[in-house]
């Protein structure tokens, strides 16, 4: 039994090199400048390219608050914040304070910006369709569903792990 686990784990293990592999290659593909360019060209939009992804997040998450939004994007909160505000005064976002705690102001998408990010979403299918064009049918749908499922698990840990780090804080104060 013993023999079987050590295969399991050698086999689990080739396969996490192998996934990490492919994330790098996907990020690195997904971050390369010209792909953004390209996108924005295509989606016939004038927009500064280090605000696009700042765009897309607020209308993917918002509201969302500028700390969240720099933890996400992995940017300094001082970069996002001035990001933040280039994007209100061209009229793309909104910011308003928080439902629950006044305090907090969140970025949501403006008409403007939806309407932007909604041509976005239609140069990116095109490419896509690109990328996908020989893909069966059957193996895009798995491929989405599973995406979707590794996304939700990588969202759910890395909430696990913010809310262990928050309860290790207040128990490290005096009290």
């Amino acid at each position: 039994m013993s023999e079987n686990k050590n295969v399991q784990d050698t086999h689990i293990s080739e396969q996490m090199k192998a996934l990490h592999g492919a994330l790098i290659r996907v990020v690195s593909a997904l971050n390369r400048p010209r792909n953004d360019e390209k996108l924005i060209a295509e989606a016939g939009i004038q927009l500064d390219r280090a605000l696009f992804s700042i765009l897309i997040s607020i209308e993917r998450l918002g509201p969302i608050g500028v700390v969240e939004l720099a933890e996400r994007a992995g940017r300094d909160y001082t970069t996002v914040s001035r990001q933040v505000a280039k994007l209100e005064k061209l009229g793309l976002i909104i910011r308003q304070h928080n439902a629950i705690d006044r305090r907090i102001r969140e970025a949501v998408i403006s008409r403007t910006g939806k309407a932007m990010t909604e041509r976005i979403d239609a140069a990116r299918e095109q490419m896509g369709k690109v990328v996908f064009k020989d893909w069966p049918q059957d193996e895009l749908d798995v491929f989405v569903r599973l995406m979707q499922k590794f996304a939700d698990a990588m969202d759910s840990d890395a909430s696990c792990r913010n809310k262990q780090k928050k309860r290790a804080v207040k128990s490290d104060r005096p009290g």
